[in-house]
């Protein structure tokens, strides 16, 4: 085989492989970019969650009384919502903000809630009365 002969197979073959290379590469850089990942919506009804809080504890006819608002949350109703009032105005986390659909996200009720949940875990599941669903 000349050199000349083998110099031209070389050519040819470093030819084909920098097509290769660039046709592979516009494939996953095409892939990426044409077809966003979307996510799947799973529908958690906060509003609904929101009001059946405030209809069991917080409203002036309440599922529950008082003294089961205390033996659940171990403090008066006032205080508790001193305390979520105090946190939704100086901890940026505790206030209601909107997810990306434009949806208003959980309410300062509920994040707080949602924060005194862990003392559930220490009693077994028969303690804790079937409000724990709205956790």
């Amino acid at each position: 085989m000349s050199s000349s002969s083998s110099d031209e197979l070389e050519e040819r073959l470093e030819e084909v492989f920098d097509d290769i290379l660039e046709d592979t590469y516009n494939n996953i850089v095409e892939s990426h970019h044409n077809n966003p990942v979307r996510r799947l919506y799973i529908e958690r009804d906060r509003e609904t969650g929101h009001e059946r809080l405030w209809n069991d504890y917080f409203c002036e006819n309440s599922t529950f009384p008082p003294n089961l608002f205390r033996r659940r949350f171990r403090m008066n109703k006032d205080l508790f919502m001193h305390i979520v009032h105090r946190l939704s105005e100086d901890v940026p986390f505790f206030r209601q903000s909107r997810d990306a659909t434009g949806r208003p996200g959980l309410s300062p009720l509920q994040k707080c809630n949602g924060c005194y949940s862990p003392p559930r875990l220490w009693f077994s599941a028969d303690a804790v009365d079937e409000v724990s669903s709205t956790w």
